[in-house]
């Protein structure tokens, strides 16, 4: 996002995440699809959007006024839906609601930013099929709809696929440098497919999700489980250091998806990151913070990680191994890395966390009637 030479308005007036778009190649989301939420991240420089079973449950209690009586109207319209029918129907509303914010800068950016990020099914990780159907039809909810799949095995098929069909991706539950390097290769071989049959690539945006909190969070878990000591502040480093090891291999092969760091948990998931060409997806309490903070707005993505940090992880902890190494998993071991077991085990009960809140408006408590 380029400065406005005309506008009298100084970088340095302008908000920390507003200078770092105006003056560096990062790109920041807003980790939700509430609107008023999006609407700060829009003013404050953000071009996408992103959304999942926690962030939709969440979204539903941020704007109850709005939903609660939008599910009722969706029973009174489809009399004979389950309450999974509605959810979906729920769900899908709330993204092409955020997808129209973001609108005007998808039309700005010829496609390439502008995206509101809509996951497929958790219960699905294990169906391609599956993923497929509902990811291709999400496409159709709004021009500007990115699409979410896990970078388990079946889901690599997936949005392998539905890259091919035109599909603008986003590969989510996703933590290694293997997982994110086959997400690169798959989306890799779909364009070149389309290209090779005349079919448009240049306004399709696929994204590579890289969960760093979440992998630094692994880290701390297989510490307290396993008895093993480490500086204290090597395992944050962790997801950054995945990271960018992945960007330089994705720069190195020439790459088309662009990276995107998401599951914020420390101010370094933004300040080290500062510079690259990626899109860091941020919760809105994260953007309100730093944005209050004094952290100073400079490039240090290219600032290697503190060797002696890596190489602690990587002598002591072996699934840092396993995350850090180009052939540190194979495919078949995406689906049982702790990583990848402990975030499906979380989404799927947040969907159907999701359901059960759709449950008590369509059947509210007796009990507490007056």
């Amino acid at each position: 996002m380029a400065t406005d030479t005309t506008d009298t308005t100084t970088t340095t007036d302008m908000s920390p995440l507003l200078r770092m778009v105006s003056t560096t190649a990062s790109d920041y989301w807003n980790d939700s699809c509430a609107v008023a939420e999006l609407e700060y991240a829009v003013a404050n420089g953000a071009v996408g959007a992103t959304s999942n079973p926690s962030i939709v449950g969440e979204v539903m209690k941020k704007e109850w006024e709005i939903w609660q009586p939008r599910v009722l109207a969706i029973r009174d319209e489809h009399p004979t839906w389950t309450d999974v029918e509605i959810t979906w129907r729920t769900i899908e509303e709330m993204a092409a609601r955020g997808a129209k914010v973001l609108e005007p800068i998808w039309l700005r950016e010829a496609g390439r930013k502008g995206r509101l990020s809509i996951q497929t099914n958790p219960t699905f990780f294990r169906d391609p099929q599956r993923m497929l159907e509902q990811g291709r039809y999400f496409h159709t909810l709004a021009p500007n709809m990115q699409v979410k799949f896990p970078a388990t095995s079946a889901g690599l098929r997936a949005l392998e696929e539905a890259t091919y069909h035109g599909v603008s991706i986003n590969a989510t539950v996703n933590f290694t440098l293997p997982q994110a390097l086959a997400v690169g290769e798959a989306v890799e071989r779909a364009l070149r497919r389309r290209e090779a049959e005349g079919l448009d690539v240049a306004h399709m945006s696929p994204v590579c999700t890289l969960m760093i909190g979440r992998l630094d969070d692994w880290m701390k878990a297989i510490c307290e489980r396993d008895d093993i000591i480490v500086d204290p502040a090597a395992p944050n480093w962790a997801g950054i250091a995945v990271l960018k090891k992945a960007y330089r291999i994705f720069h190195e092969r020439g790459y088309r998806a662009r990276l995107l760091a998401a599951a914020y948990r420390h101010h370094l998931h933004w300040s080290e990151l500062i510079g690259g060409d990626i899109v860091m997806t941020m919760p809105f309490q994260w953007q309100k913070r730093f944005n209050a903070s004094a952290v100073e707005v400079r490039p240090r993505f290219d600032d290697p990680v503190e060797p002696r940090y890596v190489d602690e992880l990587y002598a002591r902890i072996p699934d840092f191994r396993r995350a850090y190494d180009e052939d540190g998993l194979t495919a078949a071991e995406f689906d049982t890395y702790g990583a990848t077991v402990r975030t499906l085990r979380n989404f799927i009960a947040a969907y159907w966390d999701l359901v059960k809140t759709i449950d008590e408006i369509l059947l509210p408590n007796p009990d507490l009637r007056r």
